[in-house]
Order: C-alpha cells, then sequence, then structure tokens
C-alpha cells in the first residue's frame, strides 16, 4: 500500500468540492475613496464598508432622443438672415449705381437760369443740376453751420440767403467753408461782397437728420444741420437750396483761407457707395455661419450618450 504526504479521511471529489470556494477568484469591489489601511477586496457588499447602492447614489437621467437644444435654431436663423441681407445691398448697389449715373449726367449739362418763381417740391426732380443767379446777398441774416472739418482744419458752413434781384424769391445760398478763427464778420471784410453778385451751384434736395445730430438752436445762432425748411423759416426765404462751386484749385483754396472767403465746393457727385463691402461682409458672415452650423450638426455625440444609445437597442 503506498503512503502519501498528506493522508485525507474523505475521498478526493469530496476535497475538490471543500477546496473549490477557496480556489475561486475574489470579487473586486470599487470604493469610494478607499483608505489605504481599509481592504480593497470584498467577498460581498456588506463586507465593504465603501459600497454606495443605487439608493445612496441615485442614476442620472440623460436625454438620447434630441442631440441639440434651441440654440441650433437661432444658429440656423443667422446665415439666412445674412444671406438676405446680403442680396438687399445687391440690388442696393444697384440703385445707389443707377442714382450716382443719373446725378453725374445732370452735373454734365450747362448750368440752368433759375426761373423767377420756383417750387420747392420740384426741386428733388432736379437735384445735382448745375443753375445760375444774380442778387444781393443778405450777410445780416448770415447763418454758420457747424462744426465742419475741411482738410483736418475745425470751421463753419457760411449761409447766407441771396436777395434775388426784381420781384424774384430769396433763397438760401451755401457758400462754402471758413475756419473757426473767422467766425465774426468783422474778421472777414473780403468775404462779404456788397455789391450784386453772380452764384453758380448745385440744386440740391433737402437733408433728413439722424438721431444723433443735435437740434438747431435758432434763437442763439447755434446751428449743426443744415435744415432747409427751419433756416428758410428764421430768415424768412424759400426753401430753395443752391451749394456755390468753384473749380478746385489748390492755390485758390489757400488765399481764400488766408482772407477768410468762403471755399466753395466742386461740381460733383459726393454720395458714399459702400454697398460693395457690405456685400462681402453679409456673404462671409452667411458663409462662416453656415459651416459651424454644418459641423456642429455633424459633432459626434460624447461617448456617454452613445453607450446609452447603445444599450437601448440592445
Amino acid at each position: 500500500m503506498k503512503t502519501s504526504l498528506f493522508a485525507f479521511p474523505f475521498s478526493k471529489s469530496t476535497a475538490l468540492k471543500l477546496l473549490r470556494p477557496a480556489l475561486r477568484p475574489r470579487i473586486f469591489l470599487k470604493c469610494k475613496q478607499p483608505s489605504p489601511f481599509q481592504p480593497r477586496y470584498a467577498h460581498t457588499p456588506a463586507d465593504d464598508p465603501y459600497f454606495q447602492s443605487i439608493v445612496d447614489n441615485p442614476a442620472v437621467l440623460v436625454r438620447t432622443g434630441q442631440k441639440h437644444g434651441p440654440g441650433l435654431i437661432v444658429l440656423i436663423l443667422i446665415p439666412v438672415i445674412s444671406f438676405g441681407l446680403g442680396t438687399w445691398q445687391v440690388f442696393r448697389l444697384q440703385w445707389k449705381t443707377d442714382l450716382i449715373a443719373r446725378f453725374e449726367d445732370r452735373i454734365l449739362k450747362p448750368p440752368l437760369p433759375l426761373p423767377p418763381r420756383i417750387d420747392p417740391a420740384a426741386v428733388k426732380d432736379f437735384d445735382y443740376r448745375r443753375v445760375v443767379t444774380t442778387g444781393f446777398l443778405r450777410h445780416d441774416q448770415e447763418m454758420l453751420i457747424g462744426p465742419r472739418i475741411h482738410n483736418g482744419n475745425d470751421g463753419y458752413l457760411v449761409v447766407t440767403p441771396l436777395q434775388r434781384e426784381g420781384d424774384a424769391s430769396k433763397i438760401l445760398v451755401n457758400r462754402g467753408w471758413i475756419p473757426k478763427k473767422f467766425k465774426r464778420q468783422v474778421d472777414r471784410q473780403a468775404g462779404l461782397p456788397i455789391k450784386g453778385v453772380t452764384v453758380e451751384g448745385l440744386l440740391r434736395e433737402p437733408w433728413k437728420k439722424n438721431m444723433f445730430t443735435p437740434d438747431n438752436k435758432p434763437e442763439l445762432g447755434e446751428f449743426y444741420f443744415p435744415d432747409v425748411e427751419q433756416l428758410a423759416k428764421f430768415s424768412a426765404s424759400d426753401p430753395v437750396w443752391i451749394e456755390e462751386t468753384m473749380a478746385p484749385d489748390l492755390l485758390k483754396a489757400y488765399d481764400r483761407e488766408a482772407l477768410g472767403i468762403p471755399i466753395g465746393r466742386p461740381a460733383e457727385v459726393n454720395l458714399r457707395n459702400n454697398h460693395t463691402q457690405y456685400i462681402f461682409t453679409w456673404y462671409a458672415l452667411s458663409a462662416a455661419t453656415a459651416i459651424m452650423f454644418w459641423m456642429l450638426v455633424r459633432k459626434p455625440p460624447p461617448d456617454s450618450i452613445r453607450r446609452i444609445r447603445q444599450n437601448k437597442e440592445w
């Protein structure tokens, strides 16, 4: 009979059954901030002092059926609105180009003598039309509009009513710009003609004042904006505005500035036409926001959301 180092009082199968629980791997449980002095392994959750049940740590609801919120609607409106504004600027560019061409065609025509009586409602159809008239300047009713900047210097626009010859009406003439130091008439006697004068200039339509321009104070002699209706009422003139013109001559302009003689404007159209820049700006904004919208829509969801969606499909 063979002897063995280990002798069991029971059969081999019974011994394996008794040893099987000891051979099983121990269960690993995650602990919340385990202490280095506490065991990290436990056979059952009851043996782990750091175990948390679903009651202690409830689950967080995650929305998986909708990828984006209401902000996506706002983002999609930006490229649509920007594209519409860019298209609107295209039509504005065409309108402004035709308007400038029509005004330049009027300037090229010879000066038109003003009739004795002028209908203010018809001035709109003759905007930027060159006209000529004669009369006497009423310096006693002179009005200075300013401040106005000319070549970096501060000054004023000289507006003087012109009493036309005969029984003709009295109109407003914008004679041009003078430096600020010649605000008083006694300092610029050379720029105050007494005899009759011939005025050649552009017949202009009245402007509209924006909200940032302060109101005129005629009673104090302060004028900030050429309000034709107000200036005509203040000087008992017809609401007809003439801008006196002169040939562009740098030396002549310097001589006028030194003597306080108003410097007239050149006979040219000075309307601003920035619609091409606006078109580029709005279309560029539309393209940029459209790309951002596409990138946001195509962005993959987070890993947690993707795993939850996969679990729902199981």
